[in-house]
Formats: C-alpha cells, structure tokens, sequence
C-alpha cells in the first residue's frame, strides 16, 4: 500500500473524463533536505473538512506544503458542474503553478480531512529558487510525469468502460486510504458516497449504483455505514480491461 496520500459529494452529472490521483505534484519531488529549507520559519495553516484553500481565480500569492491530511481539487464549468480532477496528500505542494506562471489559481483546493499546511509567500519563493536553480531540473521532471499522467487519463477516458471506470476510481483510491486487513480484503478508511464516485470516476451516479450493486452481489465490493471494503481487487483490475 502507498503512505496516505479526494471527496464531498458532488452534483451528479455525465462526464467523459477521468480523476487522476496524485501523490505528488511539482515541486513535492524536491529532496527532503531542499523542502525543509524552502519551508523553514514558514506560515502555519490549518484546514477542517470542506474549508477551501483557496478558490479558482484568486490571487496566486504563495504556495503551501500539506503536512498532514487529504486535499482534492476541484474545478468547475460555466454550467456550475464540479470535477474532483486530483487528491493530494501528505508531502504534497499545493499552489506552486502560480508560482511559475504569475497567473491566478486555475482550480480550487479543498480539504478532505483536517489538514495542517505550511505558506510560503512568492517572495519567498522566488528568493529561494534563486539561490536554489537545482528547482527547475525537479520541476522539467515532474511536468514531464505529468503530461504521461494526463495521457494515461485521457486513455481511461477514450476506452474504458463505465465499469472499468469505477473499478480504477476505487483500487486508485485504495493506494492511499486503503488499509489491508491482512485478511486479502482492503478497507478504505474514509466515507464515500455515490455521487463521490460518480465524480472521481467521470460517469452518472445512476450507473454507480448500478455497478456498485453487481459487485456487491458478486461479493467483490461490501459497503457497511459509507465504508467500501474491496474483497478481490484481481476482479476488479480485470473489469478494467474487458468490456462488460
């Protein structure tokens, strides 16, 4: 299992493209001892569940180091339709696009869990990478692995079925808030709803519980009280590549 790494419910809606979590961002490859220094004497900043970060359009003013919990992005269509388009976790650096570009926030972030943060202002940022230019070979690297991750989406997207969708959504999401039971059963330690899913995996609510209630009869998937446990994710991986 990945260390702890998405979800309020969303308004359910049709959605051809897929979530994507990451584990890391731009600068969260940055050697430990690099980060510390970037980070050191930084601001403090705490979140609780469904409190925004910051929204899409605001001032790009600093970047933020999550220390503890889980953060998803969110972006929006005119219409008011939300995406949960990536889930952020510990050791993740959050902001650091506006950092680059000088432009504003192009999505928005929102705890999942509390989440204790540090600032750092772009001033500071900007000093650093200055006497730090060992930056921009991390970030050529990181922007890299990110245009691979979004062709791999993209991928998911065009080809994989409805069910193969919600299977990806789920066993991604158990790489970060599983826990094994050591009983070949993986539990995810975090409240899901159908709509949730709907959202990270870019289908209706509707065909969720649909899949979601064949699975169950399959016994591949026990929800109990808004917590999934996944009895066999061999099953699920091959619903992933058959049509169904």
């Amino acid at each position: 299992m990945r260390p702890l790494g998405t979800w309020a419910p969303l308004s359910d809606f049709d959605n051809s493209a897929t979530m994507r979590i990451y584990r890391s961002n731009l600068l969260s490859g940055l050697p430990e001892l690099l980060s510390s220094r970037l980070f050191a004497g930084s601001a403090p900043y705490t979140l609780v569940p469904d409190q925004a970060l910051f929204s899409v359009g605001d001032l790009g003013n600093g970047c933020y180091r999550l220390k503890e919990g889980l953060l998803k992005i969110v972006i929006s269509s005119p219409q008011g339709e939300a995406r949960i388009i990536s889930i952020l976790g510990p050791g993740a650096i959050v902001g650091e696009l506006s950092m680059i570009d000088r432009l504003p926030r192009s999505a928005s972030v929102i705890a999942v869990t509390d989440s204790a943060l540090q600032f750092v202002s772009r001033e500071r940022f900007d000093e650093f990478a200055k006497d730090h230019p060992e930056i921009r070979e991390y970030l050529l690297q990181t922007l890299a692995s990110r245009l691979r991750d979004a062709d791999e989406a993209l991928a998911a997207a065009t080809f994989l079925t409805v069910k193969g969708r919600v299977a990806r959504a789920l066993l991604e999401l158990a790489e970060f808030v599983g826990e094994d039971n050591k009983e070949g059963q993986i539990i995810l330690n975090h409240k899901i709803s159908q709509s949730d899913l709907a959202a990270m995996a870019g289908v209706a609510r509707e065909n969720v519980s649909r899949t979601l209630s064949e699975w169950q009869r399959r016994n591949l998937v026990v929800r109990t009280s808004n917590y999934y446990c996944l009895n066999d994710q061999a099953a699920l991986k091959r619903e992933m590549d058959f049509d169904s």
